[in-house]
């Protein structure tokens, strides 16, 4: 696959870095093999579960780190302990593996389990409330802010009309 060539487009642009390392890392991930497969599911308005494929993996082979905004999921192969095996057909993979994956704004891992062969993790949006939107009321004929009605008349006004 021919990588693209983005920095034209970037040069002019300020802060937009995360754009770029959306774009690289999609770059990568279509460059890396599908090993182990994954599915990834819509539990919820802002919830998933991503499932993974770890058939010989254990909990303590595999490793789950969040780093800025990218969930790398990692298995070290398991050690066959005793003499060398022979195998007639090979088709269980037991090789080390890393996969890399990008999260949205506001994503959080919630936890992981594993259950007959799969890994399942856990993810939920949780938007920071000063973030979210809020409705602001409208008040009525007052100043803006302030909870009281202002007068109709500016007081100043009303004060210079009386000491005539």
């Amino acid at each position: 696959m021919n990588a693209v060539d983005f920095s034209p487009l970037l040069r002019t642009a300020i802060g937009f870095d995360r754009f770029a390392r959306l774009l690289d890392g999609a770059r990568v991930q279509a460059e890396s093999p599908a090993y182990p497969p994954y599915n990834i599911e819509v539990t919820g308005e802002d919830s998933y579960v991503l499932t993974m494929a770890v058939a010989g993996f254990g909990p303590d082979d595999l490793e789950l780190v969040v780093r800025e905004d990218t969930l790398f999921i990692s298995g070290k192969a398991p050690q066959a302990e005793g003499e060398a095996r022979r195998y007639v057909h090979r088709g269980i993979a037991g090789r080390a593996f890393e996969r890399r994956f990008v999260l949205a704004d506001h994503l959080v891992v919630q936890g992981a389990r594993i259950e007959n062969g799969l890994l399942h993790v856990a993810l939920q949006r949780v938007v920071p409330e000063a973030l979210k939107p809020r409705r602001i009321p409208i008040a009525h004929g007052g100043a803006a802010g302030s909870g009281a009605a202002a007068p109709s008349r500016p007081v100043a006004i009303e004060q210079a009309s009386q000491a005539a």
